[in-house]
């Protein structure tokens, strides 16, 4: 098995600010990450709203994540996905030039390519880099599921692919990847059934909440992972109405409320077609917060 990063992994906000890339506030936030005792820190997935950043901004994401974690023993996990295989191999070769730690590539979105594609897409990923590679299944949005099988299939083929970061919500999922093939690590993708999954095998988590207590996170999969499971539940169960309201809207719309509300970035601003959360949520994020912050 490739030796990828797993244990506690944040999904980086990306702050803007007057419609671009806040590179100073961004390097702020993963010392926060660093200092928090995190594993790795994955800039540009989901949460970093990558799919309305330029090729440009992409780039300099992965670049400011590698300088800043550089020395530090933290990894970075760069999000390097593409629904066309081109321009995610381009991205996966840009990411391991600057130095990352590893790959993190969603499944192909919108085309909606037939398992043997989804095969075919990754292996070509594989074998255009050297560093590990993680599997990225959100078919919520992208309509397109990497099945267990075909999972365990890309671990087996390719020497690089480690691990698949499971964010369909769905426990029996981690159980059955862990049962066909206990070396390919399991990531939990769903704050809420993070310690579900690490009590069912999997290997660590890539957490929206990590933004906002990466310590608290690193806590509980680390006693997880050493086998103290009271200790980790005690912890998840503590985090529930962060973790739920996190998710009251589209992610990152909340998250990049709440560390705005924390005084984390000095601006709140999205790229459309995401915007500001309703007045509603505004106020049961900042009633969850005075509970934890």
């Amino acid at each position: 098995m490739a030796n990828g990063p797993i244990g506690s992994m944040t999904a980086l906000i990306t702050p803007f600010k007057d419609g671009k890339l806040d590179e100073a506030t961004y390097e702020k936030l993963i010392e926060r990450q660093i200092a928090g005792g995190v594993s790795a820190v994955s800039p540009v997935g989901t949460t970093g709203e990558s799919a309305t950043l330029t090729h440009e901004e992409h780039r300099r994401c992965i670049e400011i994540a590698v300088a800043t974690c550089k020395g530090s023993g933290v990894k970075v996990l760069a999000g390097a996905g593409s629904n066309a295989t081109h321009e995610a191999v381009s991205l996966a070769q840009f990411a391991q030039k600057q130095g990352a730690d590893a790959i993190l590539s969603v499944a192909p979105y919108y085309n909606k390519p037939t398992q043997a594609g989804l095969f075919e897409h990754y292996k070509a990923i594989s074998e255009s880099v050297e560093i590990p590679v993680m599997l990225y299944n959100v078919p919520g949005r992208t309509g397109s599921d990497i099945l267990p099988q075909t999972a365990v299939s890309l671990f087996k083929a390719c020497k690089n692919i480690y691990a698949i970061k499971e964010a369909t919500g769905n426990v029996e999922r981690c159980v059955e990847i862990v049962a066909s093939e206990p070396e390919m690590a399991v990531l939990c993708g769903d704050d809420a059934i993070n310690y579900s999954l690490l009590a069912s095998g999997a290997k660590g988590v890539v957490s929206v909440t990590g933004n906002l207590l990466p310590n608290k996170i690193a806590q509980m999969v680390a006693n997880a992972l050493a086998g103290k499971f009271d200790e980790a539940r005690a912890i998840s169960e503590e985090l529930f109405a962060l973790n739920k309201v996190l998710f009251c809207e589209s992610n990152p719309i909340p998250v990049k409320a709440a560390a705005f509300l924390l005084g984390l970035t000095p601006t709140l601003e999205y790229r459309l077609p995401l915007c500001a959360p309703s007045a509603e949520n505004l106020v049961k994020i900042e009633a969850v917060l005075k509970r934890y912050f």
